[in-house]
């Protein structure tokens, strides 16, 4: 596995990634603080975000925690800077909404790998990756009603459409604790793992995403997208990308290992 941070000086200290396989792997790495995520990760994210759906050699992204959590969520001990005053706090919450986009909009399949604890702006993040696997010790919790804040309308459209509206209630309104029993009910979780085998089913689920036509996924990613929308300009775009995999070289390759009974070898062309 390769290290590619330092190709992306914007990085702050907490958040670095590696790319291996065409897997790039994104890291909050701050365990002794739960992996609490910083203004300055906040407003890195976005531009990591298109660093890597620019790069050809990445298929999809995971995010995981460094340790045993995923994240404990935005760092409430900047507030008393970062978010002192009304002010602030609209601009911090607009670097979150920036953040939270950046991962909805990444054109590329995303995966968060969650263990432990994934609280607040860590469980908007996670609610904004398609594909959301946890380990059985999970948990999860949507807590600004106890900090006296609100969630950001824009990511709140990502954490109805994860576990529904009634869940979403029961999280902002109680700000609750839920298991990963409960999170895998409410529809949140693909799947729940022991500890010891998160990391080998993700790896599992990348080389199955990765070895497949990259054209054709980006456009089912956008047509599911435009299902759930139904704005004219996602429809428009879904339309455009299927369109674009019929005259592919990746659509002739794939007839062509077809006939010949073999493994395709999709390039994203």
């Amino acid at each position: 596995m390769i290290d590619l941070s330092e190709h992306h000086p914007a990085l702050p200290e907490g958040l670095h990634f590696t790319h291996s396989d065409y897997t790039a792997t994104i890291f909050f790495d701050r365990p002794a603080r739960k992996n609490a995520i910083t203004a300055a990760m906040w407003a890195a994210l976005p531009q990591l975000m298109a660093h890597l759906d620019g790069n050809p050699d990445v298929r999809l992204v995971v995010f995981k925690g460094v340790g045993s959590d995923f994240s404990a969520g935005a760092d409430i001990i900047e507030f008393e800077t970062v978010r002192k005053d009304a002010q602030t706090a609209r601009l911090y919450e607009a670097q979150n909404v920036q953040a939270f986009e950046a991962v909805r909009n990444f054109s590329k399949p995303s995966i968060a790998a969650i263990r432990g604890i994934c609280f607040g702006g860590a469980f908007g993040i996670a609610a904004a990756c398609d594909i959301r696997l946890a380990t059985d010790d999970a948990r999860f919790c949507v807590p600004p009603a106890k900090l006296g804040l609100a969630y950001p309308r824009q990511a709140m459209g990502d954490v109805v459409e994860a576990v529904g509206p009634q869940m979403a209630r029961f999280l902002t309104f109680t700000g609750a604790v839920i298991n990963a029993a409960a999170a895998f009910k409410s529809g949140f979780l693909l799947e729940i793992t022991d500890p010891e085998q998160l990391d080998e089913r993700i790896s599992a689920i990348s080389a199955e995403i990765s070895g497949n036509a990259p054209l054709s996924i980006k456009a089912s990613k956008q047509a599911i997208r435009a299902s759930i929308t139904r704005e004219p300009a996602d429809l428009d775009q879904a339309d455009r990308l299927g369109d674009m995999t019929f005259e592919s070289l990746d659509y002739a390759e794939g007839r062509a290992a077809f006939r010949e009974k073999r493994k395709p070898r999709f390039n994203g062309t």
